[in-house]
Protein backbone atom coordinates (compact mmCIF):
# COMPACT_ATOMS: atom_id res chain seq x y z
CA UNK A 1 0.00 0.00 0.00
CA UNK A 2 1.01 3.54 -0.10
CA UNK A 3 0.32 5.60 2.14
CA UNK A 4 0.52 9.19 3.79
CA UNK A 5 1.31 9.68 7.28
CA UNK A 6 0.39 12.97 8.70
CA UNK A 7 2.01 12.99 12.49
CA UNK A 8 4.51 15.74 13.82
CA UNK A 9 6.30 13.58 16.50
CA UNK A 10 9.53 12.89 15.03
CA UNK A 11 10.53 10.19 17.01
CA UNK A 12 6.88 8.33 16.44
CA UNK A 13 6.71 9.29 12.38
CA UNK A 14 10.30 8.20 11.87
CA UNK A 15 9.87 4.93 13.82
CA UNK A 16 6.45 4.07 12.16
CA UNK A 17 7.43 5.07 9.00
CA UNK A 18 10.52 2.37 9.53
CA UNK A 19 8.12 0.11 10.77
CA UNK A 20 5.59 0.10 7.68
CA UNK A 21 8.51 0.03 4.82
CA UNK A 22 10.07 -2.72 5.98
CA UNK A 23 5.76 -4.38 5.91
CA UNK A 24 6.62 -3.52 2.42
CA UNK A 25 4.77 -0.14 2.24
CA UNK A 26 5.27 2.71 0.58
CA UNK A 27 5.32 6.27 2.93
CA UNK A 28 5.23 9.85 2.48
CA UNK A 29 5.37 11.84 5.33
CA UNK A 30 4.21 15.20 6.19
CA UNK A 31 5.34 16.78 9.64
CA UNK A 32 1.84 19.68 9.23
CA UNK A 33 -1.08 20.23 7.62
CA UNK A 34 0.91 22.68 5.47
CA UNK A 35 3.24 20.11 4.16
CA UNK A 36 0.21 18.04 3.18
CA UNK A 37 -0.74 20.60 0.41
CA UNK A 38 2.17 18.71 -1.96
CA UNK A 39 0.59 15.65 -1.71
CA UNK A 40 -2.89 17.03 -2.73
CA UNK A 41 -2.94 15.40 -6.33
CA UNK A 42 -1.49 11.96 -5.37
CA UNK A 43 -3.03 9.00 -4.77
CA UNK A 44 -2.59 6.83 -1.56
CA UNK A 45 -4.54 3.43 -0.67
CA UNK A 46 -5.02 4.74 3.09
CA UNK A 47 -4.31 8.31 5.27
CA UNK A 48 -2.90 7.99 8.83
CA UNK A 49 -3.90 11.34 10.56
CA UNK A 50 -3.04 12.83 14.14
CA UNK A 51 -5.36 14.83 15.54
CA UNK A 52 -4.03 17.68 16.95
CA UNK A 53 -0.74 19.05 14.31
CA UNK A 54 1.10 22.17 14.89
CA UNK A 55 -0.80 24.36 11.93
CA UNK A 56 -4.27 22.77 12.81
CA UNK A 57 -6.79 20.09 13.57
CA UNK A 58 -6.00 16.98 11.74
CA UNK A 59 -9.93 16.29 12.13
CA UNK A 60 -10.68 19.34 10.07
CA UNK A 61 -8.59 18.28 7.05
CA UNK A 62 -10.48 15.07 7.43
CA UNK A 63 -13.99 16.21 7.33
CA UNK A 64 -12.75 18.95 4.30
CA UNK A 65 -11.37 16.49 2.57
CA UNK A 66 -14.57 14.21 2.60
CA UNK A 67 -16.70 17.30 2.44
CA UNK A 68 -15.01 17.33 -1.37
CA UNK A 69 -15.85 13.55 -1.70
CA UNK A 70 -12.78 12.01 -1.14
CA UNK A 71 -13.15 8.68 0.17
CA UNK A 72 -9.60 6.95 0.79
CA UNK A 73 -9.83 5.31 3.88
CA UNK A 74 -8.51 7.01 7.04
CA UNK A 75 -6.79 5.78 10.51
CA UNK A 76 -6.81 8.54 13.06
CA UNK A 77 -4.33 8.27 15.32
CA UNK A 78 -4.29 10.03 18.95
CA UNK A 79 -3.77 10.33 22.42
CA UNK A 80 -7.40 11.64 22.76
CA UNK A 81 -8.95 9.04 24.76
CA UNK A 82 -12.50 9.74 25.65
CA UNK A 83 -15.59 8.45 24.15
CA UNK A 84 -16.49 11.89 23.28
CA UNK A 85 -13.55 12.00 20.71
CA UNK A 86 -13.28 9.01 19.55
CA UNK A 87 -17.64 9.45 18.31
CA UNK A 88 -16.18 12.88 16.68
CA UNK A 89 -13.60 11.43 14.88
CA UNK A 90 -15.92 8.39 13.60
CA UNK A 91 -18.34 11.04 12.85
CA UNK A 92 -15.53 13.49 11.20
CA UNK A 93 -14.65 10.75 8.79
CA UNK A 94 -12.28 8.57 10.34
CA UNK A 95 -12.83 4.71 8.84
CA UNK A 96 -11.35 3.76 12.44
CA UNK A 97 -9.67 5.62 15.12
CA UNK A 98 -6.45 3.74 17.11
CA UNK A 99 -5.53 5.85 21.01
CA UNK A 100 -1.78 5.98 21.21
CA UNK A 101 0.69 4.78 22.34
CA UNK A 102 -0.44 1.11 20.12
CA UNK A 103 1.27 -1.47 18.65
CA UNK A 104 2.40 -0.98 15.11
CA UNK A 105 1.03 -4.55 14.43
CA UNK A 106 -2.50 -3.80 15.35
CA UNK A 107 -2.07 -0.34 13.30
CA UNK A 108 -0.93 -2.19 10.25
CA UNK A 109 -3.82 -4.77 10.84
CA UNK A 110 -6.31 -2.01 10.85
CA UNK A 111 -5.21 -0.31 8.14
CA UNK A 112 -5.74 -3.34 6.08
CA UNK A 113 -8.89 -3.42 7.07
CA UNK A 114 -10.39 -0.28 6.29
CA UNK A 115 -8.60 -0.45 2.81
CA UNK A 116 -10.32 -4.40 2.34
CA UNK A 117 -13.79 -2.71 3.11
CA UNK A 118 -12.98 0.10 1.06
CA UNK A 119 -12.58 -2.39 -1.45
CA UNK A 120 -15.94 -3.97 -1.08
CA UNK A 121 -14.36 -6.82 0.85
CA UNK A 122 -14.14 -7.78 4.80
CA UNK A 123 -11.78 -10.96 4.30
CA UNK A 124 -8.46 -10.67 3.42
CA UNK A 125 -8.62 -13.56 0.66
CA UNK A 126 -9.96 -13.16 -2.72
CA UNK A 127 -10.63 -15.09 -5.31
CA UNK A 128 -9.85 -14.18 -9.51
CA UNK A 129 -10.36 -17.76 -11.00
CA UNK A 130 -8.33 -19.98 -10.59
CA UNK A 131 -5.99 -17.45 -8.83
CA UNK A 132 -5.98 -17.11 -4.63
CA UNK A 133 -5.04 -13.81 -3.04
CA UNK A 134 -4.50 -13.22 0.84
CA UNK A 135 -4.24 -9.79 1.37
CA UNK A 136 -3.16 -9.91 5.03
CA UNK A 137 -0.46 -12.64 4.29
CA UNK A 138 0.90 -10.56 1.14
CA UNK A 139 1.01 -14.10 -0.82
CA UNK A 140 -0.75 -15.63 -3.72
CA UNK A 141 -1.58 -18.90 -5.25
CA UNK A 142 -2.10 -20.51 -8.71
CA UNK A 143 -4.75 -23.24 -7.99
CA UNK A 144 -3.09 -25.01 -4.65
CA UNK A 145 0.38 -23.98 -5.36
CA UNK A 146 1.96 -21.02 -4.15
CA UNK A 147 3.37 -18.07 -6.39
CA UNK A 148 6.90 -16.00 -5.12
CA UNK A 149 6.19 -12.38 -6.18
CA UNK A 150 8.49 -9.72 -6.36
CA UNK A 151 7.74 -6.69 -4.18
CA UNK A 152 6.97 -4.80 -7.34
CA UNK A 153 4.79 -7.51 -8.41
CA UNK A 154 3.11 -7.20 -5.57
CA UNK A 155 3.01 -4.20 -5.10
CA UNK A 156 1.20 -3.56 -8.90
CA UNK A 157 -1.65 -6.50 -8.20
CA UNK A 158 -2.03 -4.72 -4.06
CA UNK A 159 -3.17 -1.22 -6.04
CA UNK A 160 -5.33 -3.00 -8.18
CA UNK A 161 -6.80 -5.28 -5.81
CA UNK A 162 -7.90 -2.31 -3.76
CA UNK A 163 -9.90 -0.80 -6.68
CA UNK A 164 -11.73 -3.67 -7.97
CA UNK A 165 -13.40 -3.06 -11.48
CA UNK A 166 -11.71 0.41 -11.90
CA UNK A 167 -9.10 1.48 -14.58
CA UNK A 168 -6.03 2.73 -13.19
CA UNK A 169 -4.07 4.90 -15.09
CA UNK A 170 -0.46 4.00 -16.27
CA UNK A 171 0.62 7.29 -14.16
CA UNK A 172 -1.71 6.30 -11.40
CA UNK A 173 -0.68 2.81 -10.61
CA UNK A 174 3.33 4.19 -10.91
CA UNK A 175 2.76 6.68 -8.70
CA UNK A 176 0.95 4.12 -6.04
CA UNK A 177 3.97 1.60 -6.39
CA UNK A 178 6.99 4.11 -6.05
CA UNK A 179 5.63 7.52 -4.22
CA UNK A 180 5.74 10.85 -5.14
CA UNK A 181 9.50 11.53 -6.06
CA UNK A 182 9.88 8.32 -7.61
CA UNK A 183 10.48 7.17 -11.97
CA UNK A 184 10.07 3.88 -13.28
CA UNK A 185 11.51 3.39 -16.44
CA UNK A 186 9.68 3.75 -19.45
CA UNK A 187 8.39 0.04 -19.81
CA UNK A 188 8.90 -0.82 -16.17
CA UNK A 189 5.36 -1.10 -15.29
CA UNK A 190 4.49 -2.97 -18.42
CA UNK A 191 7.08 -5.72 -17.41
CA UNK A 192 5.79 -6.33 -14.16
CA UNK A 193 2.59 -6.74 -15.17
CA UNK A 194 3.85 -9.34 -17.87
CA UNK A 195 5.29 -10.93 -15.22
CA UNK A 196 2.22 -11.75 -13.42
CA UNK A 197 0.36 -12.56 -16.21
CA UNK A 198 3.22 -15.06 -17.01
CA UNK A 199 3.11 -16.22 -12.83
CA UNK A 200 -0.99 -16.11 -12.31
CA UNK A 201 -2.21 -16.17 -16.02
CA UNK A 202 -3.25 -14.23 -18.42
CA UNK A 203 -6.53 -12.61 -17.67
CA UNK A 204 -5.27 -11.67 -14.19
CA UNK A 205 -4.83 -8.04 -14.95
CA UNK A 206 -6.75 -6.35 -17.95
CA UNK A 207 -5.58 -4.19 -20.09
CA UNK A 208 -7.93 -0.98 -20.81
CA UNK A 209 -5.99 -0.13 -24.09
CA UNK A 210 -5.37 3.50 -23.89
CA UNK A 211 -6.90 3.92 -20.08
CA UNK A 212 -4.61 1.87 -17.83
CA UNK A 213 -5.15 -1.81 -15.82
CA UNK A 214 -8.15 -3.04 -13.66
CA UNK A 215 -8.92 -6.39 -12.11
CA UNK A 216 -12.29 -7.20 -12.63
CA UNK A 217 -15.08 -7.91 -10.05
CA UNK A 218 -13.94 -10.64 -8.03
CA UNK A 219 -15.94 -13.49 -5.93
CA UNK A 220 -14.40 -13.05 -2.56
Amino acid sequence: MRLLLIEDDELLGSGLGDFLRLEGHGVDWARRLGEVERYRNEPFDAWLIDWQLPDGSGLDWLRARRARGDLTPALMLTARDLLDDRLRGLDGGADDYLVKPFAPEEMVARLRAICRRSAGSAGARVRLGDVGVDLAARCAWLGSERVDLTSREWAVLEALLLRPGRIVSKPELERLILGFASELASNALEVYVSSLRRKLGRDVVETVRGMGYRVGGAAR
